[in-house]
């Protein structure tokens, strides 16, 4: 890779279920914080789940009543990160056309469209909002986005389940590395925590459903582990061509050096090792890098037993034994099409911290699991390059790889 094709992260924005921005997520990923909690709302009172990992701030009290009022909930934190990365990257000055949006999504505006609906069957045509339709778009979040900073250069939605906010930043990467833009805003988001959402997953047998401890039930890795737990949230980074940052004087957090997008193409829901092996190897050749390099790897690692050992199988057949694991879905929850961008985040600022989240409640590691997963206290380490997987329904794999 040449230093022309370099792809830089020089702003990072986030809200999720430890923070409402990206200093406060990282800092309490490092204190090993749960964003876990009860459902005690009376709409939640029959399900038979009754833990989720909710914002920790309302997105519409931080925007203008009038600008919050149009947008979905999951437009709403789309908006808030990417106003917080561009600001983080120092507000580049960028020709509209050199500038590109790219944000995926697993369900789009679900909470608009199952909102609108119960308004449309109890009160009828007359009483919906005229916003109904922009507000459930799963494009929106990338338009809106793409209208509140001015860029011209395309506004993209990659909806693959999981693999969502991983996928966008390879797409942007992609844009870059191909000339056709200077700047991407890039991520995922997801807000889709309601009655119906949580209903379909636990019929599905994905979500677990102890509730007697909220902070203990995400458990990645753990023999006891029960399902996972459904979040919401959304991460951005600014992606910037080296040569165009350095020409700004731009500080860059590090670079997306490498990235891989395949299918398994076996089954709708199952992990496949074969699969997700192929997207590591992709992403390891792509950023012209060897498995001994990776010193720190952030699994996808969901709480789920056949996809925690499918990953498992993935990482120490492709990467081996030797990097430092985590799997931060135990504090966060599972944010659906947010999580694979906030993965890269956390773990692109592990690089530049030297310090590696551990993984929560993980009390006894799967002996299946032949892995060096981090537990107990973070780690710390002066390593130069990580590996993130993100795998979604749908035989959706991205590997990402950063480097410091």
């Amino acid at each position: 890779m040449t230093r022309s094709d370099r792809v830089l992260v020089t702003g990072v924005g986030a809200m999720t279920p430890l923070g409402a921005d990206a200093p406060s997520t990282w800092a309490g990923l490092l204190d090993g914080r749960s964003g876990v909690r009860l459902l005690d709302e009376e709409w939640a009172a029959d399900l038979p789940v009754r833990v989720a990992a909710g914002l920790t701030a309302d997105p519409a009290s931080l925007l203008p009543r009038a600008e919050a009022r149009k947008l979905d909930r999951g437009e709403q934190v789309a908006i808030l990160s990417a106003r917080e990365a561009w600001q983080d990257a120092g507000v580049p000055r960028v020709e509209p056309e050199r500038c590109a949006v790219v944000i995926g999504t697993g369900t789009g505006g679900v909470l608009t469209t199952l909102g609108q609906d119960d308004v449309f069957e109890r009160a009828g045509t007359r009483r919906l909002s005229p916003f109904a339709v922009p507000m459930l778009m799963p494009n929106g979040p990338a338009a809106w986005v793409s209208m509140d900073l001015g860029a011209r250069g395309g506004a993209r939605t990659p909806v693959s389940a999981c693999a969502s906010g991983a996928e966008a930043l390879a797409l942007g990467r992609d844009l870059i590395r191909g000339g056709q833009v200077d700047v991407v805003v890039a991520g995922g988001v997801e807000a889709c925590l309601h009655p119906f959402t949580l209903a379909a997953f636990a019929q599905m047998k994905a979500l677990s459903t102890r509730s007697a401890d909220p902070a203990s039930v995400s458990r990645p890795f753990d023999v006891k582990r029960s399902g996972f737990v459904m979040g919401e949230g959304a991460a951005m980074m600014v992606l910037e061509r080296a040569e165009f940052a350095r020409a700004r004087g731009a500080r860059g957090y590090g670079a997306l050096a490498g990235g891989a997008v395949g299918s398994s193409a076996r089954h709708i829901t199952a992990s496949d090792p074969e699969g997700q092996s192929w997207a590591m190897e992709r992403a390891l050749r792509d950023a012209d890098l060897a498995p001994a390099d990776i010193g720190l790897v952030h699994a996808h690692a969901t709480s789920t037993e056949s996809g925690d050992l499918a990953e498992a199988e993935a990482i120490g057949r492709v990467i081996g034994d030797h990097a430092a694991v985590t799997a931060t879905k135990s504090m966060t929850g599972h944010m659906i099409g947010a999580s694979g961008a906030v993965g890269a985040m956390a773990a692109l600022l592990a690089l530049r911290d030297g310090t590696l989240p551990a993984t929560r409640n993980l009390d006894q590691l799967d002996p299946r699991v032949e892995l060096d997963v981090v537990r107990g206290e973070p780690r710390t380490g002066q390593w130069t390059a990580a590996l993130t997987n993100s795998f979604g329904f749908g035989g959706h794999n991205v590997s990402l790889v950063l480097t410091r």
